[in-house]
């Protein structure tokens, strides 16, 4: 094969390869509608404690996550709870308060720049553990670009 031919394929092949790199992901917007109350092991989440994100157990045949300590860069740390007061089941209110309080509370911990690269919200009750009881509502901080590199509450809340 002549040596024109023979580079024009390698090009044609490393173009080609270009088409099966997968592309840097993008970062991740989490909403109220990420976790829930219902999600499994959520609830056993407390506050300052580190969790990854969901991912599908077969064991469970749902998705869990699973508490992480923070030293080995967990997906999100909670924050704080915020609590609803009695009422009707309505989750358009509840979200919103949800992002108000907690964002809230995001804004006094993380003051003047120091919150650069992080992301909050809210994991929300559901109608079943509502009409449970369940009022609380999880504040959760969270790198959209990737994983915590540990705790990233401030010192004077550890």
């Amino acid at each position: 094969m002549p040596v024109t031919r023979w580079i024009a394929a390698a090009a044609t092949v490393l173009s080609l390869g270009t088409l099966f790199v997968a592309p840097p992901s993008a970062p991740m917007k989490k909403t109220d509608a990420f976790l829930d109350a219902e999600t499994t092991g959520v609830l056993s989440i407390e506050a300052t404690e580190c969790f990854d994100d969901p991912a599908y157990s077969r064991m469970a045949d749902d998705r869990v996550i699973v508490y992480r300590p923070c030293e080995d860069s967990a997906d999100n740390q909670a924050f704080g709870f915020v609590y609803a007061p009695e009422g009707p089941w309505d989750r358009p209110a509840v979200a919103a308060l949800g992002w108000d309080r907690c964002g809230a509370a995001f804004g006094k911990l993380w003051r003047r720049g120091s919150a650069e690269g992080l992301a909050f919200y809210p994991v929300l009750p559901t109608a079943e553990t509502w009409a449970d009881g369940d009022r609380a509502l999880m504040c959760v901080v969270y790198r959209p670009s990737g994983k915590l590199p540990g705790s990233v509450l401030p010192l004077a809340t550890r």
